[in-house]
């Protein structure tokens, strides 16, 4: 699973000398909270509404509202915008951009070639999709079972046998060390079809935190 496949692409741009007004227009034409900045089509920085925001107060506060707009048409996108913005390759695997949107505090990721030119942005809520569509949850009617496992080779197997023996199909399987005893980790997996109280049955003696949810 990598960036490409969840990137927006095109992104929508703005060039560097474009005026903050331009910037604001094309913003709220196209519902969009970040605008990577280019150079003859080369990644230079990244606009957000924030930045203008930000901007404005400290540029703005004694004028009036149409000196306001007039300021704004007299400043240049690249006197505002973040310079140097972290990016990202296409062919980066996404759980990589997630961590570094979570580790940054950032909310998107310009992606960009291996000759630096802009080829997309993934934002935040791409990576929602991504976690959706990793997870399963779209599939239609499917049942999930969450449980904790000993940390050992074979563990995932058997519930994955047990699930297919009565039937199910497996649709994803997600597993975590965060928040468990050492020695195991934690483990969600999602099916569709067989019987979920059969295959819940099987594997409460063993795993009496074993929570079952449909949907």
């Amino acid at each position: 699973m990598y960036v490409r496949r969840y990137m927006t692409s095109p992104a929508v741009t703005i060039d560097e000398n474009a005026t903050l007004t331009e910037a604001i227009h094309s913003l709220k034409e196209h519902g969009v909270r970040r605008l990577p900045v280019v150079r003859k089509g080369k990644l230079v920085g990244i606009l957000s509404d924030r930045d203008i925001k930000e901007y404005c107060p400290t540029k703005a506060t004694s004028l009036d509202v149409w000196e306001v707009h007039h300021v704004l048409a007299e400043v240049a996108v690249r006197d505002v915008m973040t310079r140097d913005p972290i990016a990202i390759r296409p062919d980066a695997p996404i759980e990589d951009a997630a961590r570094v949107l979570h580790e940054k505090g950032i909310g998107a990721l310009p992606v960009v070639d291996a000759k630096e030119s802009l080829v997309g942005i993934l934002t935040e809520h791409d990576v929602f999709g991504a976690l959706v569509a990793l997870t399963g949850a779209r599939r239609g009617k499917t049942t999930r079972l969450h449980l904790t496992i000993p940390d050992r080779p074979g563990t995932i197997r058997d519930v994955a046998d047990v699930i297919r023996a009565h039937g199910g199909r497996l649709v994803s399987i997600l597993t975590s060390y965060e928040g468990v005893p050492d020695g195991s980790r934690e483990l969600a997996i999602r099916f569709a079809g067989g019987r979920p109280d059969r295959i819940a049955d099987a594997l409460r003696p063993s795993h009496p935190d074993l929570d079952v949810r449909k949907g």
